[in-house]
């Protein structure tokens, strides 16, 4: 039971807090989700928000540092057109496209009851729009290599959270076959994951990304399957989640997975965030599992993607002057040029064969090596292009996703949206990170 809200003056109806899957706690932790069992016949109260998923309250974007966490965290909030609006744009009783809301956060943070997520106003223009709640951090993308616990598994809460909107959508006035996905930042990262898994294909017709798509490093993903186990048998190692007897290491035999029944009994989920011990706060989904079998790169050549989904693509000014800054928290302060370069080394351990010297010393050109701002804008646009424009731009490996009548967005804002016909990016994507991507 949801109930009506005013936004922009037009009547919206607004259903919060609705479960899309069973809990994924106790043995379920690090599973795929799991669709609801048959729904018994109660009224859920859909009026008032329900949990954030397990993460680190850090005050960042809008997550508050004090807000109901848990587990049991897998629901949506969909607002719709009031039946009785007089600027409704289909004939009363259509079927309205639906809006897929996915969040940012670096797949580390986030909700869909942060402020800035409610659909009341989007959904003013007679559209359905839904936001589906998924895990994060450890607790969302660690890999165990098997089946229980395959990685990216907040990824198949977001698709699950599809599923469900097909299946039931048409009882809030939504288009199942009009469903268009999007985000910004991590919420377009799990757009352009979707548009590359085989799983998520024929779930949704329309995909909008701002700033940020997952293909970085051609040679090799951020995280392969075995930098990601070696990573989650030491959070296992760090919570005691090993034989007192030492009798197996972090090289132990994959199918030996003890150590995950182990992490799944603890009860204090809260110590997955405070022991993951990550060089920088991004979660990185893990390339060469079933929900993202190949890199980008490679998926395109092959034409191993979802090739029908229609895409709009775009970035923003200064992409990297807010995440920079919350990846690495230095830049809060003045820094020296020894920083500015120890910064391009930290980021280089993280998303692997950098030309740190090169790139350095491209976005040092100009600067006042003693002008502490300088330094840091200089570092924002390097980690701005690196995490967010060059990713989203096409070039020589996505031609047949940009020769499908894609439209591309620079500086995508409310007030200021320009077609790009040419392609501005020789000297920085096309230029000194073309051997990179």
């Amino acid at each position: 039971m949801g109930h009506t809200i005013t936004a922009l003056d037009i009547k919206i109806n607004e259903f919060l807090n609705i479960p899309y899957a069973e809990p994924p706690i106790g043995k379920l932790r690090f599973s795929p989700p799991l669709p609801l069992k048959t729904p018994k016949h109660v009224i859920i109260d859909g009026t008032k928000p329900g949990n954030y998923c397990i993460q680190s309250a850090i005050g960042f974007g809008g997550i508050k540092t004090f807000v109901p966490q848990s587990e049991d965290c897998l629901v949506l909030n969909i607002w719709t057109p009031n039946v009785n609006n007089s600027n409704a744009k289909q004939p009363k009783g259509a079927l309205k496209a639906v809006m897929y809301s996915l969040y940012s956060g670096g797949l580390s943070i986030g909700s869909i009851f942060q402020d800035f997520y409610n659909g009341d106003v989007l959904a003013t223009n007679d559209v359905v729009v839904v936001s589906a709640n998924y895990r994060v951090g450890p607790l969302g993308f660690l890999y165990g290599s098997d089946d229980t616990a395959p990685g990216n598994v907040g990824f198949y809460d977001q698709l699950l959270g599809l599923k469900w909107v097909r299946q039931n959508i048409h009882q809030f006035g939504g288009d199942k076959d009009k469903i268009t996905i999007f985000g910004f930042s991590a919420g377009s990262w799990s757009v352009s994951a979707h548009i590359l898994s085989p799983l998520s294909k024929g779930m949704f017709k329309r995909g909008v990304m701002s700033g940020g798509a997952l293909m970085f490093n051609r040679d090799r993903p951020v995280l392969n399957t075995t930098e990601a186990l070696q990573k989650a048998k030491q959070l296992a190692k760090r919570l005691n989640c090993t034989q007192s007897d030492n009798k197996w290491s972090l090289n132990c035999n994959e199918r030996d997975n003890k150590w995950l029944d182990c992490l799944r009994t603890i009860k204090d989920p809260n110590v997955f965030i405070e022991r993951s011990n990550s060089t920088m706060v991004v979660t990185h989904p893990v390339f060469g599992t079933k929900f993202l079998p190949l890199i980008p790169q490679k998926a395109f050549k092959t034409g191993q993607y979802n090739s029908d989904v229609e895409i709009l693509a775009g970035t923003a000014k200064n992409e990297g002057s807010v995440l920079s800054r919350w990846v690495i928290p230095e830049l809060k302060y003045a820094i020296t040029e020894r920083q500015f370069r120890a910064f391009v080394n930290v980021v280089n351990n993280e998303f692997h064969n950098i030309d740190v010297d090169k790139v350095s010393e491209y976005y040092l050109r100009g600067v006042h090596k003693s002008d502490s701002k300088q330094l840091k804008s200089a570092f924002e646009a390097l980690f701005g292009d690196l995490v967010m424009t060059c990713p989203t731009k096409p070039h020589e490996d996505w031609p047949q996703v940009w020769d499908k009548s894609v439209i591309r967005v620079k500086d995508l804002s409310p007030n200021d949206m320009t077609l790009i016909l040419e392609n501005p990016y020789e000297r920085t994507c096309d230029g000194i990170w073309k051997q990179y991507f």
